[in-house]
């Protein structure tokens, strides 16, 4: 009995092609890994952005409510005012800032979320949101410390490039202004060239399961070669998402001056125009909360993205996912995860790449003519008898059809000459013909008694 191996189906594709990715390749899949499981990826993302953003707008707004409402029973002149005027600012700023952090570590959630989303979508697999927090809770709080330390040390870095500048600034204001002008246009470059750099410490953190400061190295490491399509794809997003919220808040600023101006022709507003004002405003923030929120889930997505592809170049990631691929689809079980396979090592050199050539097809030459050699030996005309000479002794005669055409056999006499036979003699009056084969008759003698004696009397 012959036995076969068991067919199984075609592996089902994921949300990128399982071999390094062009710039192209990684800008559009970003978008169009939204509709793999936009439940998750768009729902969730949706509501973590409008908690964070309702939290941080109404957490302030209390605040100052709070604090500066005092100032309304504390007369303007006296020495109190300004005191609670600066301690309510300062409170104020210090609650923005806690709550932008909080803010912030939901961004950060979420951002993690979409990163296992990804990694799993590029293995054509589509999990729960509870799974995907199961493979995210243990390193979320690893994600969220690397983002506070992120956050304070781009602003310890700020606030001492400001006090050096405020310093200078007392001793010579032009120089400062100088300065300022040139830590302006240089910042731009190391920001960006920073958060390229830094841009998949996430990525390492949640599939690695790396320490902050191995995510650290492990990021700068995996950039290297592939710096400027990633920073292509960051900056074409970023300009991308914010021009879609400049077009969108843009038209309900329209809105709002149209109706202010319409239930306000004279210039002073009623009751009618500050509700008018308060909800185009209202609804040009939902709007373009909206597009922040997919932009977050974007570039959450282009930044798993991008570790992939560079892991695939610089450690040959491509070929533990498709191993992966092909026995999980063959039916095996517990299989090791495969981003945390081959970490750190050295790809081997792939085949170099060759572009394909238009197609131009081939002259037609026709193939040159060569007369094939006659094998047959050359033609000898048969020998006539006087030129073969006799037989030899004992040997048999020669049938008659093996002789050439008209010489006779051997031995055998010719056959007389052929005489055409004479024409007949016309008839006399008594209708008696001669008799030229008679015998004992002479025609010529008939004619000369004919000739002589003339014609005949009738």
């Amino acid at each position: 009995m012959t036995s076969y191996p068991q067919w199984t189906p075609a592996s089902r594709p994921g949300i990128i092609p399982l071999h390094p990715l062009t710039f192209g390749t990684i800008l559009g899949r970003s978008f169009a890994a939204l509709r793999h499981n936009p439940k998750v990826l768009l729902g969730f993302g949706l509501v973590v952005q409008t908690v964070a953003y309702l939290l941080v707008l109404l957490g302030v707004g209390g605040v100052a409510v709070l604090t500066f409402s005092r100032l309304d029973n504390v007369p303007a002149s006296s020495d109190a005012f300004e005191a609670i005027f600066i301690g309510s600012t300062a409170i104020t700023a210090i609650v923005g800032f806690v709550l932008g952090l909080a803010a912030a570590a939901l961004g950060v959630i979420v951002q993690a979320v979409v990163v296992s989303e990804v990694a799993h979508g590029a293995l054509a697999e589509k999990l729960s949101l509870g799974m995907l927090w199961r493979r995210v809770k243990p390193v979320i709080w690893r994600v969220i410390g690397y983002s506070f330390l992120l956050t304070l040390a781009v602003s310890v870095l700020i606030a001492v490039v400001v006090g050096v500048l405020v310093l200078i600034g007392f001793a010579a204001l032009p120089i400062a202004i100088a300065l300022g002008v040139l830590v302006v246009l240089g910042a731009i470059p190391l920001a960006l060239w920073l958060s390229v750099k830094l841009l998949l410490v996430p990525s390492a953190i949640i599939l690695e399961n790396a320490g902050i400061g191995a995510a650290l190295a492990r990021s700068w490491r995996l950039t290297r070669g592939r710096f400027w399509p990633a920073l292509g794809v960051i900056v074409l997003i970023s300009f991308t998402f914010g021009a879609i919220a400049q077009v969108v808040s843009l038209p309900f600023s329209f809105l709002g001056t149209g109706l202010s101006t319409l239930f306000a022709p004279t210039g002073d507003p009623g009751v009618s125009t500050i509700v008018t004002i308060i909800v185009t405003s209202i609804a040009a923030q939902i709007l373009t909360l909206i597009v922040q929120a997919v932009a977050v889930v974007v570039q959450s997505t282009s930044a798993a993205i991008i570790y992939i592809d560079c892991r695939m170049r610089h450690e040959a990631l491509d070929l533990d996912l498709l191993a992966y691929v092909d026995k999980r689809d063959a039916g095996e079980q517990d299989l090791p995860d495969p981003y945390r396979i081959g970490i750190g090592r050295e790809a081997p050199p792939r085949p170099a790449w060759i572009a394909p050539q238009p197609y131009a097809p081939p002259a037609y030459a026709p193939p040159a003519y060569a007369p094939v050699a006659d094998a047959r030996p050359p033609y000898a005309a048969p020998a006539t008898p006087a030129q073969a000479g006799p037989p030899p002794q004992g040997a048999p005669a020669a049938h008659p059809s093996q002789q050439p055409y008209g010489q006779p056999a051997p031995g055998v006499a010719p056959p007389p000459p052929y005489v055409p036979p004479a024409a007949p003699a016309p008839a006399d009056a008594a209708g008696d013909a001669p008799n030229p084969g008679a015998p004992g008759q002479d025609p010529a003698a008939d004619d000369d008694d004919g000739a002589a004696s003339g014609p005949r009397p009738s």
